[in-house]
């Protein structure tokens, strides 16, 4: 099985890609954990939001792992914890296929898109810059993959 973490935007500054790659480089080689950019469309080309978000949504569609879990980032997601996304995680491993988080661009993502997702999850009920969640989704798959092994990392 595989994370993919498939986030709109790209040219994100070095400590974005740092911090993500700090916590993908701890995931076991079980559980690799890659992310997949997709260009945003141009905020300044006249289109419409719904426009935007449906080129969005085609764009996150065709970067997509082929019969993957879809899991959406949204600020009306299921609420978890740590030990929660931890039995999630363990759920989606005893699944076997591969998951996509997925987190959408500056409107957010599609509304056909988003109900076609298998699940939606929030990491807060804080509103994040997008950059910023990229790290913490990171970390936070990591955290849980260390519950999960008993690994002192996480400390309750």
């Amino acid at each position: 099985m595989k994370l993919f973490v498939v986030a709109v935007g790209h040219r994100m500054p070095g400590w974005v890609q740092a911090g993500f790659d700090e916590f993908a480089r701890r995931m076991p080689r079980e559980l690799p954990l890659q992310l997949i950019e997709v260009k945003a469309e141009p905020r300044t080309s006249g289109k419409t939001v719904e426009a935007m978000m449906a080129a969005e949504a085609g764009r996150i569609e065709a970067a997509l792992p082929p019969r993957c879990r879809r899991v959406i980032l949204d600020e009306r997601g299921t609420d978890l914890t740590t030990l929660a996304l931890a039995r999630r995680l363990e759920a989606w491993q005893g699944e076997g296929q591969d998951v996509a988080l997925i987190v959408g661009g500056p409107d957010g993502l599609a509304p056909d898109f988003k109900a076609a997702a298998h699940e939606a999850i929030r990491l807060s009920s804080l509103t994040l810059p997008h950059a910023l969640v990229r790290p913490l989704l990171a970390e936070a798959l990591y955290r849980a993959w260390t519950v999960l092994k008993n690994h002192p990392y996480h400390r309750e």
